[in-house]
């Protein structure tokens, strides 16, 4: 079995996606702005949106607590070699979503990428609370942030792509399993995240739109590097200065789990692989990991490691079951497609 920190002798290869079209719905912070600079890199236009903007802030941070702006990602997307556009839009409100992409058409006539990133849930999220005890309107709210806005990105965006040849949806997600994430509202967003890949697979199956969900392990975030009190350049020093099994209580971030973190880069280059790949089709539907992908092909994180949270956690917590080709035999065929085989099809021909 592969050390969970595995130094890779080889380059991540080199992808170039110049032309492309990107749009990163949640592109502000964390694995939103990792994909899109890992977008950047690869010489891709890419929309950073999301709610924390320069614009209206009069000196204070956008986002309380956090200081990280779409502005700021484009920019970043900018210098890695791609041309980042920032454009506010709150994405859980249609009429913004709709204006976005006609801008996006106005100006490029099509969409090549979609990342559905929106989440914003971490404060809102009371783990280990039964669901009668958790704030309703903060689990609520999550539904809204991180489901709902989902949805409305893609319908509006999605048409925008029926011209590609080798378009491609992204839902990211948290875990590469159907099992309880440790809070309902929680596990509800992250669990339909990886439905809602399936779900608009089997109805763009026609079309040639791969859509899947991607997962991170540990993601080396902007807050988490802030939590552990260090920066991307000295985060290591985190097992100098931490018991190395000691977490929280009601998060996992201990020493060792840390010393497994990956950068929000790392999934940006997951991204890239996937949608490079010309045989990417035969994915659709599914839920796959930064880990798993890297192993697959061949890309490294930033310090040329391939951190592997899958097997480090089965490990150190015991084994669990991942969504697998046993678990994919439940889903398809379903009965509505049995009754009405050429429904979806159909419709998707028309439309």
């Amino acid at each position: 079995m592969a050390g969970p920190h595995k130094q890779v002798s080889e380059k991540t290869p080199k992808i170039k996606l110049t032309g492309k079209i990107a749009l990163v719905a949640g592109a502000t912070r964390g694995a939103g702005r990792g994909i899109a600079i890992a977008l950047g890199e690869a010489g891709a236009t890419v929309y950073c949106t999301g709610r924390s903007s320069r614009k209206n802030a009069r000196g204070k941070p956008p986002t309380p607590g956090r200081p990280e702006t779409i502005e700021e990602t484009a920019e970043l997307v900018t210098a890695a070699g791609g041309h980042g556009i920032a454009v506010r839009v709150d994405h859980t409100e249609p009429a913004q979503v709709r204006e976005l992409v006609r801008r996006i058409k106005r100006r490029h006539k099509h969409l090549d990428i979609l990342v559905n990133d929106v989440w914003g849930g971490d404060a809102l999220t009371e783990f280990g609370k039964p669901f009668w005890k958790v704030n309703l309107d903060n689990g609520l709210r999550m539904l809204q942030q991180a489901i709902h806005s989902h949805i409305i990105t893609s319908h509006f965006a999605v048409p925008l792509m029926f011209s590609r040849r080798s378009a491609i949806i992204f839902e990211i997600t948290d875990g590469d399993a159907f099992y309880y994430r440790g809070n309902i509202f929680y596990d509800l967003v992250k669990i339909s995240a990886i439905r809602l890949a399936f779900a608009m697979a089997r109805e763009l199956r026609n079309r040639n739109i791969v859509s899947v969900a991607l997962t991170p392990g540990f993601l080396r975030s902007e807050a988490v590097l802030e939590h552990f009190g260090v920066r991307e350049a000295n985060w290591k020093a985190v097992a100098q200065t931490k018991s190395p099994n000691q977490n929280s209580k009601d998060q996992n971030d201990s020493a060792g789990d840390f010393m497994v973190s990956e950068s929000p880069r790392f999934i940006g280059r997951a991204v890239l692989a996937l949608a490079a790949d010309p045989q990417v089709k035969k994915k659709t539907g599914r839920v796959f990991s930064s880990w798993a992908l890297a192993r697959e092909y061949g890309f490294t994180d930033l310090d040329g490691t391939q951190p592997h949270w899958g097997n480090y956690a089965k490990r150190k917590y015991g084994k669990y079951k991942i969504c697998d080709e046993q678990f994919y035999s439940y889903w398809v065929p379903g009965l509505i497609e049995l009754i009405f085989p050429d429904w979806f099809s159909a419709q998707s021909k028309r439309n």
